[in-house]
């Protein structure tokens, strides 16, 4: 498993840890003017649960991936946190906001990689 892949796993499990929902893996390693090897995208219901699922994804990586994020913003209003791991980033949206920046159809000609909720 490559770094990346244990790196996208871990985000998964700790966003799955909060009951983060309709995660969804973006593999931009084939798009040459991407910015990022990819996304994980994943809803919280809430700002709480927004934040809640940031926070796990960042303790979650570092404790099971061994990486700490480059940086991280949005917990002011917890709408839309994204957590930077270089070539990876993470976004967690409350449902509106997801809707609103849809990030799947802006990257379409992506794979992208639906990941089943757990319950």
């Amino acid at each position: 498993m490559s770094e990346n892949e244990k790196l996208i796993q871990s985000i998964i499990e700790a966003i799955q840890e909060k009951k983060g929902h309709n995660i969804v893996h973006v593999d931009l390693s084939d798009i040459e003017t991407a910015a990022a090897q990819g996304f994980v995208i994943a809803t919280g219901n809430t700002p709480m649960q927004v934040t809640a699922v940031a926070d796990s994804v960042r303790e979650y990586v570092e404790k099971h991936a061994g990486q700490r994020p480059f940086n991280y913003d949005g917990y002011q209003n917890a709408q839309w946190i994204i957590i930077d791991y270089g070539n990876i980033f993470v976004h967690v949206f409350v449902p509106d906001f997801r809707e609103r920046y849809n990030l799947e159809q802006l990257w379409a000609d992506a794979r992208i990689n639906e990941i089943p909720d757990l319950d």
